[in-house]
């Protein structure tokens, strides 16, 4: 007997990020990590970027009252079972985005990924953002910054896997922040390890560098599929660790592609 029309479900992924004309980073890697892992995903486009695999040229902010008219249309008609945020540029669409994100049921999981740089070395928000940035934190599920970013928001160096500790416990004890994966994809050495820092326990997830240029867009990719697995009813230590091998295997499979003059994307949908 054939189903009913509406009786399936879509496990529902909104990303709150900017528009990478390149298609390695923001939206675009958001979009495909949610279809590479099975889910249907939404999106409120928070700038638009012209970029590549080279550098960023130009950022248009989208007008503040445009983000919320997004997330007001597909919050009020489609919903989300999980929620990724992206690249904020500025202090006004940050507030916007809060706003927006304490206007949601609590049981909601809310992933922030805190873009301070792009992959290319490109600023892609404003200093004085950063306060902003700390509310916000509190009212997500998980932050997942990368060395660089946890200690500009943190105000501290992170050079060491000793550091990465001591900068996760302070992001908790000291910005408020529920649960923070701080990433050491920029540490030395043959194997990288992510700390997942939650319910006051480090966890450890090691894994093998691997030696390619094609790592446009790894941060976006992994805090997408952390909220892809999120939304379909994972714990957060288990959808943490399903992202990082689905990353982990991007990686490993897009070192084999050439894209473009600088630093080429992941392979997002290489099980398919």
């Amino acid at each position: 007997m054939s189903k009913k029309q509406g009786q399936n479900q879509y496990q529902r992924v909104l990303t709150i990020a900017g528009s990478d004309s390149g298609g390695g980073a923001g939206i675009q890697a958001d979009l495909k990590t949610f279809s590479a892992l099975g889910c249907y995903g939404m999106s409120v486009i928070s700038a638009i970027t012209a970029q590549n695999t080279l550098a960023v040229s130009a950022v248009d902010v989208v007008k503040p009252e445009m983000v919320k008219a997004q997330f007001d249309m597909v919050m009020g008609d489609i919903g989300a079972d999980a929620i990724k945020i992206g690249m904020l540029a500025n202090a006004e669409i940050t507030k916007v985005v809060i706003d927006c994100i304490r206007s949601i049921p609590v049981d909601i999981p809310v992933i922030f990924d805190p873009v301070l740089v792009a992959t290319s070395g490109d600023v892609l928000t404003q200093l004085d953002n950063l306060e902003l940035f700390k509310q916000l934190i509190g009212d997500c599920s998980l932050i997942t910054p990368n060395l660089v970013e946890a200690g500009v928001l943190a105000g501290c160096t992170v050079e060491s896997q000793t550091d990465m500790e001591h900068v996760a416990k302070l992001m908790v004890e000291v910005l408020g922040a529920k649960a923070v994966l701080v990433k050491g994809g920029h540490l030395t050495g043959d194997m990288l390890g992510d700390l997942l820092y939650w319910q006051n326990h480090a966890v450890w997830f090691q894994h093998e560098k691997i030696p390619t240029k094609n790592t446009h867009g790894t941060g976006c990719t992994l805090s997408s599929a952390i909220a892809a697995n999120m939304a379909k009813g994972h714990p957060l230590n288990v959808a943490v660790e399903n992202a990082i091998d689905f990353l982990q295997g991007a990686i490993v499979k897009g070192e084999a592609y050439s894209l473009g003059k600088g630093q080429g994307p992941v392979h997002h949908f290489y099980k398919g």
